[in-house]
């Protein structure tokens, strides 16, 4: 039995979590946990702040202990619960941003009265005084969500300088989104307010050409590392827009701006209009096909009519084309080749960089993609200069840092 006792308090010990990067890293983050059911998952929430470096201070109201204990969000947050008033008044302590998750509408009406008759707005008020980021994830049935006073409660909180992050309509009710979207997005409110905040579009995905209406040609990207450098840059703040060819795969979260273009000369036409904008980095991540079919077919070429000869011309080299119109901006590369040296593979993205006025490419050797004792890729810079990315943490604080250093 004291054995049994002695590893269940190990075990409550373990509180570790993954780092995935350092969206929130070494800020005081207040979680706020109000009486909505939406509370049962307030434990996934302050793992997923604490995966991106939060130090988390969680404070919980009386209804919301009838749903979730204090224990589960003391495990989760790796500290103490402020769980009513006390003499040391943690409360008021200077955060660096406060997320309120869930946040029931008898809390949004009392932080709009400027009422504190619960630790938390106490909290939230003295955080309001001291202009500290707030963002607060609603969750309620859709008729209270309709309700005009919920508007106006909405539009008073943005007034003060909050944000809110409403989850979608399911079942009759306005759920609350998913931990990896909500600190996604509050992230995003917390380092948007830096000033070196860049602008970034990023291509991503396979490109396909047309044979007739129901049939085309297509490289193989699943777009998954345009999604996580896209990601990335989201959560620290940027501005990031998506041109999206196919993909397999999907993002963890929902981008604020996607814009679908699987077809390539879609894709370069966005990129262009993109251009007049104020871009400061260009990630070019999408697989564009070198041929396309010259001459697609209307409708749908039928079957058993014997073979069929299908006749491919050269596509625009994309990169090349808004070498003039981004000329100015950062510009990142990625380049895959195969059965080449590493020393070829570096000359070949030299001469991509040189071609198409890039900052540096990303190449990799086909033959290596998935073996683990290789690395993840190479990144080349515009003096011949290259190192190995061990793995993809490492492709993305490469990538971050030429954009957030821009233009030498």
């Amino acid at each position: 039995m004291q054995f049994l006792l002695r590893t269940y308090v190990e075990r409550m010990r373990d509180t570790s979590v993954d780092f995935h990067g350092p969206g929130l890293e070494g800020k005081r983050i207040l979680l706020g946990v109000t009486g909505g059911i939406a509370a049962v998952d307030s434990v996934k929430v302050a793992r997923e702040l604490r995966r991106y470096g939060a130090v988390v201070q969680v404070v919980m109201t009386h209804s919301a202990q009838k749903i979730i204990t204090p224990l589960a969000l003391s495990w989760a947050s790796d500290s103490g619960v402020i769980l009513d008033w006390d003499g040391e008044m943690m409360q008021l302590d200077d955060f660096d941003a406060a997320l309120v998750c869930p946040a029931t509408r008898h809390h949004m009406a009392g932080l709009v009265q400027g009422m504190m008759d619960t630790p938390l707005l106490m909290a939230l008020s003295a955080a309001r005084g001291r202009k500290v980021p707030i963002m607060l994830v609603p969750s309620m049935h859709e008729d209270l969500a309709a309700d005009p006073i919920t508007e106006e409660l909405e539009g008073e909180l943005q007034r003060f300088g909050m944000q809110l992050h409403w989850g979608p309509f399911i079942e009759g009710k306005r759920k609350q989104d998913d931990p990896v979207s909500i600190v996604a997005a509050f992230s995003h409110m917390l380092n948007s307010r830096l000033a070196d905040r860049r602008s970034v579009v990023v291509t991503l995905g396979a490109t396909r050409s047309s044979i007739d209406d129901i049939r085309f040609i297509q490289n193989t990207s699943s777009g998954a590392t345009g999604w996580k450098i896209a990601e990335d840059l989201h959560r620290l703040g940027h501005d990031v827009t998506v041109v999206a060819g196919a993909c397999t795969a999907t993002p963890a979260f929902r981008l604020p701006l996607v814009i679908d273009a699987p077809d390539p000369q879609l894709m370069l036409r966005e990129l262009k209009a993109l251009a007049n904008d104020s871009i400061s980095a260009w990630v070019h991540c999408a697989a564009v096909l070198d041929y396309l079919v010259e001459s697609p077919i209307e409708g749908k070429f039928g079957s058993q009519q014997g073979d069929w000869q299908i006749s491919l011309k050269e596509g625009s080299k994309h990169i090349e084309e808004l070498k003039e119109a981004c000329e100015g901006s950062v510009r990142i590369g990625f380049k895959l080749e195969s059965g080449v040296k590493i020393a070829d593979l570096v000359h070949r993205a030299l001469a991509q960089i040189k071609n198409a006025g890039m900052t540096a490419v990303v190449a990799n050797r086909l033959e290596d993609i998935g073996d683990e004792g290789k690395p993840r890729a190479h990144m080349v810079d515009s003096l011949g200069e290259h190192w190995a990315l061990d793995d993809e943490r490492a492709l993305l604080v490469a990538v971050r840092i030429l954009i957030e250093r821009g233009v030498q």
